[in-house]
């Protein structure tokens, strides 16, 4: 392993590469390694994998650094291995990954460490069936049965990643619902949360498969939409207004009724994932100061 011949090769490719030695010790990292984690080599560089540094689960939630770990396997059985997880980004995000494993081995053939490729699932249907397990291995919101505000964001930076992949679009709606509070006050928290759940079922039925809801907090819901134009956008936007009015609650004996107030963009290409939520926010307080009970879209 005192070696490094290979490095400069294996520096440049392509998927992130990384050389562990016998006791999962990492030797070498390479730059898109860097990249797709977040982790400088520096801060990776004599650390051991055990140490559960970028916490790879799969689609059930098991932590592979404990159980199942594709270098294990290469190191101790001799056996090359591949994987479809997914590994915890420096910032948080969870990123799903393809794995190849394999075992290093001396000139007299026995078996000194593994190296490990990794590169980031891209293709269309490997998309929707990632966001499919995401949605299982995150914790969804209690109330609502939808994703929580933690998985907003990952689902919001995974798409982020793809649109740049694809050179494609995607849009976020985010939606307020008008005097929420009011509803909690005058007729107690039992009542806004079917409120909430009323909600839910109007977001679901307009969109498709590859969109996302999440809840953000109070009354307020961060939806996500992939490949998607600024018309699309706006129609999905005034679909969903027009059922959030239409709908009521019977509630105690009263109807309740509630509105929206919607703020959506088009993602710029390259744009950074905070300033599409800002943008998406600052157009729904529009809707708001306008009168609520409507769409803005920033064109």
């Amino acid at each position: 392993m005192e070696k490094d011949s290979y490095k400069e090769a294996l520096r440049t490719l392509a998927g992130g590469v990384y050389v562990v030695d016998r006791t999962r010790k990492v030797l070498f990292w390479n730059n898109e390694a860097e990249k797709l984690t977040g982790y400088a080599a520096e801060e990776v560089l004599g650390r051991c994998c055990p140490e559960n540094l970028l916490h790879h689960v799969d689609a059930e939630g098991r932590a592979l650094c404990f159980d199942g770990c594709p270098l294990t396997a290469a190191i101790e059985e001799d056996k090359f291995s591949e994987a479809s997880v997914f590994l915890h980004h420096k910032n948080g995000q969870l990123v799903p990954v393809v794995l190849k494993a394999s075992p290093l081995k001396d000139g007299n053939g026995n078996i000194i460490g593994a190296v490990q490729f990794f590169s980031v699932v891209v293709s269309r249907d490997d998309f929707l069936s990632d966001l499919k397990k995401l949605r299982e291995i995150v914790l969804q919101n209690k109330l609502t049965g939808i994703g929580n505000r933690e998985f907003g964001e990952n689902v919001l930076d995974r798409v982020r990643y793809q649109a740049i992949n694809d050179n494609s679009t995607y849009g976020v709606l985010f939606v307020g619902l008008d005097d929420f509070k009011d509803v909690n006050e005058r007729w107690g928290y039992s009542a806004g949360d079917n409120v909430l759940r009323m909600a839910v079922d109007s977001f679901l039925s307009e969109l498709r498969e590859v969109d996302t809801v999440s809840h953000w907090g109070g009354g307020e819901f961060l939806l996500i939409l992939p490949n998607i134009s600024t018309e699309e956008l706006l129609t999905i936007a005034e679909n969903i207004r027009k059922l959030i009015e239409k709908s009521s609650l019977k509630y105690e004996g009263a109807i309740i009724k509630v509105t929206a107030s919607l703020g959506g963009v088009v993602a710029e290409k390259g744009e950074d994932m905070h300033s599409v939520l800002l943008r998406a926010v600052d157009q729904m307080h529009v809707s708001k100061d306008n009168g609520r009970n409507r769409v803005s879209i920033d064109r």
